[in-house]
């Protein structure tokens, strides 16, 4: 049985005057996903969102939104909801009028309480009769997102939503999209931010020069497919050193210093070379007290296919 899609978009194309923002995009999201949309400035990021959010319209393809084509008008079908380049919010007013504005305008059922709720979801109760003009960009980030939520949105659609946070607002914003996720929820994503999408989404659409150059699964980027560097820190590092060397596809990167220094080994390997100098370590009676990719597959393989697609140009 196939996945139910939230989004189903085929060949997408946008221009604005001579610069094409988008070219011939292909896009499957399914209900229930948080998934990441991911390139470098300029890749069509923002013009897919708007798209989505129904703030532009396609000049061809053909666009599905919770499985209603969207059409050459500037709408989509209820139930989405989000914010492209930061939250449109009413600095004089304070949090809760803000969310009662909103309500009013749109014409939604949400007293009192519901906006409460909301506010309690983002973590912002304590400010909540603030003025906004005060509120930091993490705040104004999280007071977007209950604006969003007041909807009920079955699609979210949210532009670096991890922006201005703190650590422990971070933490905060990946729960409330986690909840929604398992609740039914599509979240549609943007972030430049490669830990934050690796945190958050099973799946990742990565744009260049207005075209797809990946889609799918996140574990379909990981480094089977190509060499990363990684650091070690063993209980030996001169054993370690000497074992790596020893391994068949493993390359030691660094000089030797920083393994006398820090006890640090940087090797560059594909994924099945590195287990095996793991094994060896354990047989060797080495313990391994850190493994990490110096960069993470993600930024990696963001990194290899944008700059392939740049030097296709």
């Amino acid at each position: 049985m196939d996945t139910p899609l939230a989004i189903r978009a085929r060949g997408i194309t946008k221009s604005f005057g001579e610069v094409v923002a988008l070219d011939g995009v292909d896009l499957d999201v399914a209900v229930g996903q948080i998934h990441g949309l991911v390139g470098p400035n300029g890749a069509g990021k923002t013009t897919l969102l708007g798209l989505l959010l129904g703030l532009a319209v396609a000049d061809s393809g053909s666009l599905e939104i919770l499985r209603t084509p969207v059409g050459r008008v500037l709408a989509v079908p209820d139930g989405v909801a989000g914010f492209v380049d930061g939250p449109g919010l009413y600095p004089s007013l304070t949090a809760r009028q803000n969310l009662a504005a909103l309500a009013a305008l749109r014409d939604l059922d949400a007293g009192a309480a519901r906006i409460g709720e909301a506010l309690h979801e983002v973590g912002l109760t304590d400010v909540a009769d603030d003025r906004v003009r005060g509120f930091s960009l993490g705040m104004r980030q999280r007071l977007g997102l209950a604006a969003a939520l007041l909807t009920e949105p079955r699609l979210l659609v949210l532009d670096e939503p991890s922006n201005g946070l703190d650590p422990a607002g971070k933490r905060h914003v990946h729960g409330v999209l986690h909840r929604l996720a398992t609740g039914g929820t599509t979240v549609m994503l943007s972030s430049h931010r490669m830990d934050d999408v690796e945190a958050l989404c099973s799946e990742v659409t990565i744009l260049a020069n207005g075209r797809v150059v990946f889609s799918g699964p996140l574990a379909k980027l990981a480094a089977e497919n190509r060499e990363l560097d990684y650091r070690l820190v063993t209980s030996d590092p001169q054993a370690a050193r000497r074992l790596a060397t020893e391994t068949a596809g493993i390359r030691v990167v660094d000089d030797g210093r920083a393994a006398q220094d820090t006890g640090m080994l940087a090797v560059q390997a594909l994924l099945p070379a590195l287990d095996e100098l793991v094994a060896g370590l354990a047989r060797g009676g080495i313990a391994l007290r850190e493994l990490a990719p110096v960069v993470s597959p993600l930024e990696a393989a963001f990194l290899a296919l944008t700059e392939q697609q740049e030097s296709s140009r």
